[in-house]
């Protein structure tokens, strides 16, 4: 009778369990024994290890085996624990040491020729061992960069099960044989899993910034361009309201590029979120810049907010985590979909509930809405090329729901470019370089005054505590309290407005928000003149 044990990590959502592989010999007929609610995934392991230890050189052992995942009650599915049953079951077998495997964590899907090939949710597992104290993990070679990234965490990359039994039993280890130069590596292929993010509209991570897109680039809209600044430094969620061709796309992409850099912590969560999603670049394990996110209008709820057939996957609000969400054409996407954000713009995550299990993904992101103001797009109060019937026009407008737009912190009409803005050589607007050195000093001072408190930028702070904590000079907000009286502005309208007063301060420099900053964040939310110019320069 022979008795090993390892460990592996099975995933919930981000959120990882470790688990403890037994494997059992008992003499008898030769059987092999799955046990541990797993899935189809991991059923099938059962071949592909047998297979690669007889490839890799082993003695697949003619007795009654048995292998245990524990905990029991745990879902698990996956190939990521064939690693771990084989190492067991070669552990039960002695032709590895049984004490050597105890206490280390082992994640990878085998091939049928001993393999190590890499799976999605590399991160977040090697995160999981380390929280629950396991210094030594076994992963894929091509991901060992990703598992690195876990400080206090021993990793072993092996291409094969050759290597790694040669590296556990104290011999010589095997040189594996290169792939022909010039062919794609094959195991890289798990590193990013096709269709996984369908219809969440992913981009390369850093593409906006790679393509050279600048704000300079945008013609006129100082309106929109402020707003775009202002979102930026505070974290507020902004609606572009405009004809075809005015410069919607253009700002939003162009915003990534103007939030700062993520920090370690923030990175660790983006680079998670992709991992599970099996969108994480090969070669560049860490994304440490804020990710982008287009999903087409087409997009159905279960795309943006997560979730699928049997276990539950990131979905766009998760994938643009820490980044921007951008919805074009706004209200050509399903009803159903857009009140599916409500909760998550409120929470900063999305909790999915599934027969499988419950599941629980970050979700704290930019939302920038963009939206023609018809169905032909040329309605305008100044003009009347629209042909659209009043009650089209009502109909159309009405798609986007008020709840929706009521978390919604900048509202802002972008106007068409004229024929002489088109026509100017001169200087052109500020770059995004420029436009990023006020957004990263705002977030200083928004960071320095919120320190010691859960939030970092002003849209995360509660309106109780921007009442009681962080109050507006005298007076201020006077105009924004009659609005709520009067009833074009909600209870959490006024915290929005006093949000973004923060901000506006926090761009000019002012130790508390004042009248002019109160009534510029009432203009930015309600379209309604306010006398205050839109540009920050002007303010200074």
């Amino acid at each position: 009778m022979g008795f090993a044990r390892t460990c592996s990590v099975a995933l919930v959502g981000v959120e990882g369990v470790v688990v403890e592989v037994q494997a059992d010999l008992e003499p008898g007929v030769a059987a092999f024994t799955l046990v541990g609610l797993p899935d189809k995934s991991l059923t099938e392991s059962r071949d592909r290890v047998r297979a690669a230890v007889v490839n890799s050189g082993g003695e697949w052992p003619q007795k009654k085996l048995t292998v245990g995942l524990s905990p029991a009650s745990v879902p698990k599915g996956g190939s990521g624990f064939d690693l771990a049953i084989a190492s067991a079951v070669l552990g039960a077998a002695e032709r590895i040491d049984p004490r050597v495997l105890a206490d280390i964590v082992m994640i990878g899907e085998l091939g049928l020729d001993g393999r190590v090939r890499p799976v999605r949710g590399i991160l977040p597992a090697v995160l999981a061992a380390a929280d629950a104290g396991y210094e030594q993990v076994v992963v894929p070679e091509c991901a060992a960069a990703e598992a690195a990234l876990v400080p206090g965490v021993s990793v072993l990359g092996v291409r094969s099960l050759r290597q790694l039994i040669a590296v556990l039993a104290d011999e010589p280890v095997p040189e594996e044989e290169p792939d022909e130069a010039g062919r794609p590596d094959p195991l890289l292929a798990g590193l990013r899993m096709p269709g996984t993010g369908a219809a969440t509209g992913m981009q390369g991570i850093g593409a906006q910034q790679d393509q050279g897109h600048d704000l300079a680039d945008v013609v006129g809209q100082c309106s929109a361009r402020t707003a775009v600044e202002v979102a930026a430094a505070g974290g507020h969620h902004l609606f572009l309201e405009g004809p075809p061709g005015a410069g919607k796309t253009m700002l939003a992409e162009r915003l990534p590029a103007v939030l700062p850099r993520l920090d370690r912590q923030e990175s660790l969560e983006v680079t998670a979120v992709h991992s599970v999603a099996g969108l994480l670049p090969p070669g560049k394990p860490l994304i440490d810049v804020p990710p982008y996110c287009a999903p087409h209008h087409s997009a159905t709820m279960q795309s943006l907010v997560g979730g699928g057939a049997g276990y539950a996957r990131p979905g766009a609000v998760s994938l643009a985590h820490r980044g921007v969400l951008f919805l074009d054409e706004t209200p050509e996407f399903g009803s159903h979909a857009l009140d599916a954000l409500r909760q998550p713009l409120e929470a900063g995550h999305v909790v999915i509930a599934r027969s499988a299990g419950v599941v629980r993904f970050p979700a704290r992101f930019l939302m920038v809405l963009a939206a023609n103001p018809c169905p032909c797009g040329r309605f305008s109060l100044r003009d009347s090329l629209c042909e659209c019937p009043p009650s089209v026009i009502r109909r159309y407008q009405a798609r986007l729901s008020g709840p929706l737009l009521d978390r919604v912190d900048l509202r802002v009409e972008v106007d068409p470019v004229s024929r002489a803005e088109l026509a100017h050589r001169g200087p052109g607007g500020e770059s995004t370089a420029t436009v990023a050195d006020r957004v990263r000093a705002a977030r200083e001072r928004a960071a320095a005054r919120l320190a010691g408190t859960p939030w970092r930028t002003n849209s995360e702070v509660p309106g109780r505590e921007l009442r009681n904590r962080w109050h507006a000079a005298a007076g201020a907000m006077d105009e924004a309290e009659r609005s709520l009286e009067r009833g074009t502005l909600t209870a959490r309208g006024l915290d929005r407005v006093l949000r973004v007063a923060w901000t506006v301060a926090d761009l000019l420099g002012h130790d508390r928000p004042g009248v002019t900053d109160v009534n510029l964040a009432l203009q930015l939310r309600t379209g309604v003149p306010r006398g205050v110019p839109m540009a920050l320069g002007a303010l200074t």
